[in-house]
């Protein structure tokens, strides 16, 4: 078994995942979405900024011939090649010591609690000694740089570089990176001084090998005891971690056919694993299950929110949260004039590329849809201020929006702009997130609380029910690459639905907390 790097990345982040990569039937795989393919292309895009500062050497080996490729990286590294490029390192996991001191660390107590004892004093895992498994690790690093050091090809040592497209050092990024440094290790006879990450806009970030190696030599246990196993791990699904998944569509029709409960909007993976421990793995259970027997290990607040969200989806309707959802129902009363406001944002151009009215004039019967669009991003002020220009003819009109992002981007583009705050403030007063009110005020019985979601369940259509806010983003990068202004159309569509969607909410919760007052006064 190649135990490499991605498929260790992809273990911290599930690891059905990694079982799948590994042993799945790639059939069932959906096709990378043009989202994924998008973010891959920036990630290689700003990979080859970086790397034209270096003077690189390459390996010569075909694709996934990883006994080649770890020879011809030996052999640059024994000739002392400044900065090697796509390198591999292969090493028997049999053969792989993990003793902190064998590795030139202390045993701190903090190691010790993190890892256990036992993973000082013996191999990576009691598996790996049987030669029926044949487990190598795999090391790919970015780069392999050159220091002055003592290895075992002479006065020098590498130390691995890893380029991510990310912003901050995640856990799984620094795991990779303490990855790559304990091979190598093995490699070169000595552990690198550090493992380094290049992150977007930032100074190489250099890894704390004394911190991350014990955290490492945990995860590799698990990890190798999981893909060692017969039995495809638990689905579970989180819709963070699984959306751009190639194995999402085959994992969710698992999960609908078990009813499994992490379909449930709050239950998290950590979450799932404390109400198994409770023995409550059906959404029926969860639903008559008493919350304060939840309380010791959920909490007060989540625990009644799970049993309340399981009884809302087994019975298939909206529940009322608490009293309070009812006085705030009064910011959503029917007003004059109400405008519903949407955004479409391109966050690697830097663009709020369009800004979405919709002004519903109750007393004239009408609905006006503005797409206040940039049609390139240097158009951005241009719009801003036609957005301010707009709201600013219905001053008393309430600005209703799906999430906090809008009146964040009000403040950033006035910031931006340098806008009056005499102009800006009495917008921002008048903004109301609806979602915010949604989920202080009712349970529903959906997967998730995104305005998709929850408009859907309440009969709302968009006219192109694949579009979604990724989707948007992908046509804008078609139109500027090319010009068809048959992608701006199909983003001023998807936004007016947007904007539409929020309106077809807010009459909903308002009716729903109007209705309800006369159960909370008796």
């Amino acid at each position: 078994m190649w135990l490499t790097n991605d498929l260790l990345l992809h273990y911290q982040r599930c690891p059905r995942r990694s079982f799948l990569d590994l042993y799945g039937d790639r059939s069932l795989q959906k096709p990378k979405s043009e989202f994924l393919l998008k973010l891959q292309q920036d990630s290689q895009k700003y990979q080859q900024n970086i790397l034209a500062s270096f003077s690189l050497s390459e390996p010569k080996y075909r694709r996934g011939d990883w006994d080649a490729a770890a020879k011809a990286t030996l052999e640059l590294m024994r000739q002392g090649a400044d900065c090697i490029y796509q390198g591999v390192l292969l090493t028997p996991a049999d053969n792989l010591k993990l003793p902190l001191l064998d590795l030139g660390l202390e045993p701190s107590s903090e190691n010790y609690e993190l890892a256990g004892e036992d993973v000082y004093e013996e191999n990576l895992v009691q598996q790996v000694n049987n030669p029926e498994h044949n487990i190598f690790l795999v090391s790919n690093p970015d780069l392999l740089v050159k220091h002055p050091g003592q290895s075992n090809f002479g006065d020098w040592m590498y130390i691995p570089t890893t380029i991510k497209f990310g912003r901050r050092p995640k856990q799984e990024y620094q795991i990779a990176g303490a990855f790559h440094a304990l091979v190598l290790a093995n490699v070169q006879g000595v552990l690198p001084e550090s493992s380094q990450l290049i992150l977007r806009y930032q100074k190489p970030y250099a890894i704390n090998l004394g911190k991350w190696l014990p955290r490492l030599q945990k995860i590799l246990n698990e990890c190798i005891e999981t893909l060692l196993s017969t039995q495809t791990p638990e689905v579970c699904i989180s819709r963070q971690r699984c959306n751009l998944c190639r194995w999402y569509n085959h994992c969710y029709r698992v999960a609908q056919s078990q009813q499994h409960l992490s379909l449930l909007p709050g239950v998290t993976p950590s979450r799932y694993e404390h109400l198994q421990t409770l023995g409550l793995t059906a959404v029926e259970s969860l639903a008559s299950a008493n919350p304060t027997h939840l309380e010791p290990l959920l909490g007060e607040t989540v625990a009644e929110n799970l049993v309340l969200q399981a009884q809302s989806t087994v019975h298939n309707r909206a529940i009322l949260k608490s009293t309070q959802a009812f006085y705030d129902g009064d910011f959503l009363a029917a007003s004059p004039i109400e405008i519903y406001f949407d955004i479409e944002a391109e966050q690697e151009l830097n663009v709020d590329y369009l800004l979405g009215v919709l002004v519903v004039d109750k007393v004239a019967r009408t609905e006006n849809f503005y797409p206040l669009l940039a049609e390139n991003p240097g158009t951005e002020e241009l719009i801003w201020q036609q957005f301010l220009d707009l709201v600013g003819t219905y001053p008393n009109a309430p600005i209703f929006h799906f999430s906090p992002y809008e009146a964040d981007t009000v403040k950033r583009l006035a910031k931006l702009y340098n806008t009056p705050a005499s102009q800006v403030y009495p917008v921002l007063a008048r903004c109301v997130d609806l979602h915010e009110r949604v989920t202080a005020a009712v349970m529903l019985p959906v997967e998730g609380y995104s305005l998709k979601s929850i408009a859907t369940w309440l009969g709302f259509e968009w006219r192109d029910s694949t579009a979604n806010g990724a989707q948007s983003v992908c046509w804008y990068d078609d139109w500027l690459e090319t010009g068809d202004r048959a992608f701006l159309d199909s983003i001023v569509r998807y936004n007016e639905d947007d904007c539409r969607a929020t309106y077809h909410l807010k009459n909903w919760l308002a009716n729903f907390l109007q209705n309800a007052r006369p159960t909370l006064t008796n």
